[in-house]
C-alpha cells in the first residue's frame, strides 16, 4: 500500500462524513437560527426553547434522509471491502 493509496482512503472517508453529517448539521443550523430569530423578536431569553426543535427537526431529518445516508454509507463500505485484495498486493 503506497502512500497514495492512504491518502485517498482517507480523503474518501472524509469526503463520506461530511456527506452524511451535512443533512443533519445543516438541519439542526436553520432551525438554531429560527429560533434565535424568534427569541430576539419576541425577547424571550429561555436557555432549553431552542433545544427542543432541534431534536424534533433532527428527527424528521433523520427520517427523511435516512435511507439515503444509509445507502452511501453501505455504498462506501462495499466499495473498501471490494478493494481490500488490491490493498494487500
Amino acid at each position: 500500500m503506497t502512500e497514495t493509496t492512504v491518502v485517498a482512503l482517507g480523503r474518501d472517508a472524509l469526503t463520506v462524513t461530511l456527506m452524511l453529517a451535512a443533512p443533519m448539521l445543516l438541519s439542526a443550523l436553520a432551525t438554531g437560527l429560527i429560533v434565535a430569530i424568534f427569541q430576539a423578536a419576541t425577547q424571550i431569553n429561555e436557555m432549553t426553547l431552542g433545544f427542543v426543535p432541534k431534536i424534533v427537526v433532527m428527527f424528521i431529518t433523520m427520517i427523511i434522509a435516512g435511507p439515503w445516508m444509509l445507502t452511501t454509507m453501505t455504498d462506501y463500505i462495499r466499495r473498501l471491502y471490494d478493494s481490500i485484495p488490491g490493498l494487500i498486493g
